[in-house]
């Protein structure tokens, strides 16, 4: 069973898996530093659109052998993160990473309604991984970066989106958690009404595959002495695999809070929904977190 981060990367070398991926804008230390390790332990083969000569120098000063890139060069960073989107597009590579670009533009690129990688009225979303020492396997969440407060029907195609991940990192029937503020039914807080209608979705096979249940608070979801204190009676609670949170601000404290808050924590998120993995680092992300993000990818488009 896969608990944690090195268990993902020993999961990939035993299976012998590759993918190509390519970096857009992939002119920063981080993105190539990461996406460099990523090559030299063999689960993807790297193409980096960007400014030859930066690409060079950052290779140059940090003693890494360029020779593992294929370089495009592309000198304006809109047109290389168009090259990079338009070549995932074309199924010239499985995965696509944001580099040193900024967000917009990386989103416009994906975004674009010719050669992007959001199907026609499709939902663009972004599923989490959590490794916490505190908590005994990996969680994986949304949305904390793309859907500011998901309506009931895109809270629906986001559990499929967090039980696809789950599923592609060898979790047969993952147990999902429909997040609140309270294991109560309370008739005042819409994410109870929810979270009760996505578990019982789950009971009758609507939302298939999946243990769920909901409304849970947080520590009912990944606390078993919280749960044995509230002689709470449920197969998810204190187990948890899969949780979703009821709006953007809820995941994203959550994923800060981990991140700031607790030694250890190792962390990954890509966008789901499109027709590729996509890696949507922020730029300060640490060389760790883009590594594990990319091992995120390449384990979703294996499956």
């Amino acid at each position: 069973m896969i608990k944690n981060f090195n268990d993902v990367f020993e999961t990939l070398k035993a299976k012998g898996i590759c993918k190509r991926m390519v970096v857009a804008w992939g002119v920063d230390e981080h993105s190539i530093e990461a996406a460099y390790k990523a090559a030299e332990m063999g689960f993807v083969k790297v193409t980096l659109v960007g400014d030859a000569a930066k690409i060079a120098q950052v290779c140059a000063d940090n003693g890494l052998d360029a020779g593992k890139f294929t370089v495009i060069d592309n000198p304006v960073e809109l047109k290389a993160v168009a090259q990079a989107v338009q070549m995932v597009h074309d199924g010239e590579a499985d995965v696509l990473m944001k580099g040193l670009c900024s967000t917009d533009k990386f989103l416009r690129a994906i975004l674009n309604k010719e050669t992007g990688l959001l199907p026609p009225k499709g939902l663009l979303s972004h599923v989490s991984v959590i490794e916490n020492p505190q908590y005994h396997k990996l969680i994986f969440f949304s949305d904390m970066a793309v859907v500011p407060l998901p309506d009931f029907r895109q809270k629906v195609k986001i559990t499929g989106f967090l039980l696809g991940v789950a599923r592609s990192f060898g979790i047969e029937k993952p147990k999902i958690a429909f997040v609140a503020a309270s294991e109560q039914m309370l008739d005042s807080m819409p994410a109870c009404i929810e979270g009760a209608m996505l578990a019982k979705m789950c009971d009758r096979g609507q939302i298939p595959g999946c243990i769920g249940d909901g409304p849970l608070a947080l520590d009912v979801c990944i606390d078993k002495e919280s749960v044995e204190i509230k002689k709470l009676r449920s197969e998810v609670a204190g187990d948890a695999d899969c949780l979703l949170f009821p709006n953007i601000e809820s995941a994203n404290v959550f994923w800060k809070a981990n991140s700031k808050l607790c030694p250890g924590v190792r962390q990954a998120g890509m966008l789901v929904g499109t027709t590729a993995p996509c890696i949507l680092a922020s730029r300060a992300d640490s060389v760790d977190t883009k590594l594990n993000s990319i091992a995120e990818a390449v384990m979703f488009v294996s499956k």
